[in-house]
């Protein structure tokens, strides 16, 4: 799927008048939905490594909330980024829509960025992959009455979900030093 810079711009200003996002000044959030989303990430990874015994509910059932809280990882960390950009989110569409429009430059703003050795602080359209996947996967193994995983593709969405909020961490870097 490729990605549509001025449809997410559309649709984020179609979420603002919808107050499906709005301004927001409250960047105390920011830390704290960081730190939310690194946890949450530690989380996952020990819910996606048990070896469950006999007594212990069977493995699948484990990598369904493995699966759901590598997403909320990413979501809590979308969260913060957006604080971070002057607007806060009320749904999970929203924060996808939002992290599509505020935080995926356009090409100029890429090529100076790259200009400045700066490349890092890119957040490209595969992260909005990233959460879009992560999002559906998640939705599924929480509401289907079942859909086996494979360990790649669990192990998928987890690694994706530590890309993701470990981009974002450098985007925030920043705001963390002044």
């Amino acid at each position: 799927m490729l990605f549509d810079k001025e449809e997410y711009k559309e649709l984020f200003k179609s979420c603002i008048e919808e107050k499906r996002i709005r301004l927001s000044n409250q960047s105390y959030k920011i830390k704290l939905f960081l730190d939310k989303a690194e946890n949450s990430l530690l989380i996952a990874k020990h819910v996606k490594d048990i070896q469950p015994t006999k007594d212990q509910p069977k493995k699948l059932f484990w990598d369904y909330w493995a699966i759901t809280i590598s997403y909320y990882s990413m979501l809590y960390a979308a969260k913060a980024a957006i604080l971070y950009k002057g607007y806060e989110v009320l749904d999970h569409d929203a924060a996808q829509i939002a992290l599509g429009a505020l935080l995926v430059p356009n090409e100029i703003k890429k090529k100076d960025f790259e200009l400045l050795n700066r490349s890092h602080k890119i957040f490209k359209e595969e992260y909005v992959h990233y959460f879009d996947d992560a999002k559906k996967e998640s939705k599924i193994a929480r509401y289907s009455a079942i859909k086996p995983y494979t360990q790649r593709r669990l192990r998928e969405i987890y690694d994706n979900a530590v890309e993701f909020v470990r981009q974002i961490g450098f985007l925030l870097q920043d705001y963390f030093s002044e």
